[in-house]
């Protein structure tokens, strides 16, 4: 008599795909522990506690929700409206253009780093007994800023698009460069790193393209 159930995988297929089903649960649960752990590693090489470190987290994935309005603009172009984009290889949904666009700060992404990299340049000259890390620190802001305003493009009805990895990598190599001359301060290249790449991504995508702003329909910049 035939049989009317049976199993349709081989055994070693069956183990190769619970192996397939454990291995990506484990990321899916593992991969924020590990992000996040890393961010707070990183918080506290600048000095701040893991209490501390975990605050400035919880409020900056908050404040990533809350933007402050500073002025509305009014358009000086209607853009011709493409309901999708590719920009650097990611692709956006683009809203059709308006008349006014609310420009605002964001608390997580901008409020928040600049007040710690305010407290980190001020804490430089402490730490280094002078002003040679907040010297260097500046430096690495000049070469962020510049590549990062070379590599960010106005997109009509959405705003200023960047690479999101070209920012932190020139903030990275400015830091292992510049920290060379820091005449052996061990947080150097840390303070530097931050400052640099929040400073400088602040500075040279939206500061020296708030220009470009009226010109793209968007409803929020």
């Amino acid at each position: 008599m035939d049989r009317v159930v049976f199993n349709p995988f081989a055994p070693l297929m069956l183990i190769l795909l619970f192996g397939l089903l454990v291995l990506v649960g484990l990321v899916i649960i593992l991969f924020p522990i590990v992000f996040l752990t890393a961010i707070g590693a990183t918080f506290t090489k600048l000095g701040f506690s893991w209490r501390e470190a975990l605050l400035i987290l919880l409020l900056t994935l908050a404040g990533s929700f809350v933007n402050v309005p500073v002025r509305t603009l009014e358009s000086r172009a209607a853009p011709a409206y493409d309901r999708y984009v590719a920009v650097y290889g990611r692709l956006y949904r683009i809203p059709e253009p308006v008349q006014r666009t609310v420009l605002a700060v964001n608390v997580g992404g901008a409020l928040i780093p600049l007040a710690i990299s305010l407290y980190l340049l001020y804490d430089s000259v402490v730490i280094s007994g002078g002003y040679l890390v907040m010297g260097l620190a500046l430096a690495g802001v000049a070469v962020v800023t510049v590549v990062t305003k070379l590599v960010a493009r106005p997109v009509p009805g959405l705003g200023i698009a960047t690479p999101f990895f070209i920012p932190p990598l020139a903030a990275l190599i400015a830091a292992l460069v510049l920290s060379t001359f820091a005449g052996g301060v061990p947080v150097a290249a840390v303070i530097i790193a931050y400052v640099s790449g929040t400073l400088g991504t602040l500075i040279g995508a939206d500061l020296l393209n708030l220009g470009h702003i009226a010109e793209l329909g968007a409803p929020m910049a």
